[in-house]
């Protein structure tokens, strides 16, 4: 097989799609889910810091955000560590938007 011949056949698998800009969209996707939860935990700190008590809902929605992309990955790659990394990025995700709805629940002055 000559060189042009296997780069098609790589493109034709590919969907005509740029292997390495993908690459790098799921790098900088990594890179932004850590950076929200440095975030979070900034806010949440200096929110319990200034008296105004907890704030969980933060952490649910950081943990929302590697949950859907390894949930979205595991569905279309089949793959068995993605679905697992989801799992548990999906139950801490549920974990803390439990812990914030308890929370807004229990300080209501409304109820």
């Amino acid at each position: 097989m000559n060189k042009e011949k296997i780069l098609e056949m790589s493109r034709i698998e590919n969907n005509n799609q740029d292997l390495y800009a993908k690459e790098i969209s799921q790098k900088a996707g990594n890179i932004a889910a850590v950076v929200a939860a440095i975030l979070a935990t900034i806010f949440y700190v200096f929110q319990i810091l200034v008296g105004l008590g907890e704030n969980y809902g933060l952490y649910a929605i950081v943990f929302s955000i590697p949950a859907t992309g390894y949930l979205v990955t595991a569905i279309q790659t089949r793959s068995r560590r993605d679905a697992i990394v989801a799992i548990v990025f999906i139950i801490a995700a549920v974990f803390f938007s439990v812990l914030h709805i308890n929370h807004l629940v229990t300080t209501s002055t409304i109820l």
